[in-house]
């Protein structure tokens, strides 16, 4: 009886090193020095094109700063949409990283990705239920967190501390 009991536990045991191996396996490896820098160089070309608009808009069409920020961020807002439609932007951030990522552009390829993704579900249960899926809960993080703040600025202005 107490051979039976072992030959399970073997055989559990077995199946748990089959399961490392596995994963050992299909576990990608990445050089983080390298995935760095090309992280840093996706991201710093991100933000060089937007000085560039930035400083167009301001020099060439003689806008104020935050009009120039409000076109800069709405084009490249436009530009990641676009990129994101015709399934570049993904392999951007495939090769860049966080560096795609974690600019403006990354977050509207979150919400464009997620459109694309669940258009064939329809309008409203489709692209109106899911497009927030991944960009709902910083949305809603942002204004509690803003909310917060004001309030809280609000309080130490009428007590005089601010």
């Amino acid at each position: 009886m107490a051979q039976n009991n072992q030959k399970p536990q073997t055989i559990q045991q077995k199946r748990e090193q089959d399961y490392r191996e596995h994963v050992e396996q299909v576990t990608p490896k990445y050089n983080l020095p390298y995935q760095m820098v090309k992280a840093f160089v996706v991201g710093g070309i991100i933000c060089v094109i937007g000085q560039c608009i930035l400083n167009y808009a301001t020099n060439k069409m003689g806008l104020d700063k935050e009009t120039a920020g409000s076109w800069c961020s709405m084009l490249l807002v436009l530009a990641s949409v676009l990129l994101t439609g015709f399934n570049l932007y993904p392999k951007l951030v495939e090769w860049g990283g966080g560096g795609a990522l974690v600019p403006i552009t990354g977050f509207a390829n979150s919400i464009a990705s997620a459109a694309i993704e669940y258009q064939k579900e329809g309008q409203v249960f489709g692209i109106g239920c899911k497009i927030f899926t991944i960009a709902g809960p910083v949305i809603l993080f942002g204004i509690v967190t803003s909310w917060g703040l004001g309030l809280i600025y609000w309080a130490l202005k009428m007590f005089g501390v601010l």
